[in-house]
């Protein structure tokens, strides 16, 4: 089991402020038991999306915020910002690259404009924005569906990889 080290100049206010903080801020949430099992943690994100539109080139998704992938603020947790754009970037880049190359995640930026709450009805309208023979780049807008107003904003660089012949 490992112990936490703290610095003898470190002043004991700042370590206690550091460990309540930290304990504020954990998840307090139940995952639900059909989510507990071993590599379940795409499939928890997975359930969340469901999808609208599938145009060449464009994906559209609508995205329930749930307790469980909530932060302490009760706002979607940026991870699961992330993993939602992982997973509707490649699907997005699937349109249009063709299935004999692998797709994986080269780079994601996300930008938090503002926050989803629990409960929330999110729209996730990916579009590619350039696609050649080694990457795509693709565009991921985050928006509420009863305002319309943009909340988080992504970009994701997928690597074309052709699959080897064995």
């Amino acid at each position: 089991m490992a112990t936490t080290v703290v610095y003898k100049d470190l002043p004991s206010e700042t370590m206690t402020e550091v460990s309540r903080f930290i304990n504020r801020v954990g998840n307090t949430s139940v995952i639900p038991s059909k989510f507990t099992g071993e590599d379940i943690h795409a499939d928890l994100i997975r359930n969340l999306i469901k999808v609208q539109h599938i145009h060449r080139g464009r994906v559209t998704t609508i995205v329930t915020v749930k307790p469980y992938v909530c932060n302490a603020y009760n706002t979607l947790h940026g991870g699961a910002v992330g993993a939602i754009a992982e997973i509707v970037a490649i699907a997005c880049a699937r349109t249009v690259v063709n299935k004999d190359k692998e797709l994986f995640l080269g780079e994601l930026s996300v930008d938090y404009l503002a926050a989803a709450v629990n409960e929330a009805e999110v729209i996730v309208d990916a579009s590619v924005v350039r696609s050649g023979r080694n990457l795509t780049v693709v565009t991921i807008e985050f928006k509420l569906k009863d305002s319309n107003k943009l909340i988080y904003l992504c970009r994701a660089t997928l690597y074309n990889m052709p699959v080897p012949s064995l």
